[in-house]
């Protein structure tokens, strides 16, 4: 069983979610702030692979973080030697507002956020 983490980087907050191939269901894990914390998370929860939401416009150009989250990746390669898949975040932080109701001080956004990136990567890869 390969276990994966499902990441929603951003400049503040870092969502998490958790995975396996076995299963193919994402479940939100929590949120962290630093790259250090992320790569703590992937030594306690034994993690194998590593999906990352990269922010496209919508009209799948480059978004304005994109630049952010590839040196973001470029790190976290370096420091986890994980393989690394790249799944398209448009739209993912407002569909986790839509599953929390739009309470965004009452759940994890950001750990939705990442849950529905890795479920996507799930939903694609069967």
């Amino acid at each position: 069983m390969k276990r994966y983490l499902g990441i929603d980087y951003g400049t503040k907050r870092i969502g998490l979610a958790l995975g396996d191939n076995l299963t193919k269901i994402a479940t939100p894990f929590k949120v962290v702030g630093s790259l250090a914390d992320v790569v703590a998370a992937i030594k306690e929860e034994d993690v194998d692979h590593l999906v990352v939401g990269v922010p496209l416009t919508m009209n799948k150009e480059k978004g304005h973080m994109h630049d952010k989250v590839e040196e973001f990746i470029s790190d976290l390669s370096d420091l986890s030697g994980l393989p690394i898949e790249r799944v398209d975040e448009r739209l993912s932080s407002k569909a986790g507002d839509a599953l929390i109701g739009g309470k965004k001080d009452k759940a994890p956004r950001d750990a939705i956020a990442a849950m529905l990136i890795l479920q996507s990567f799930f939903d694609k890869h069967d």
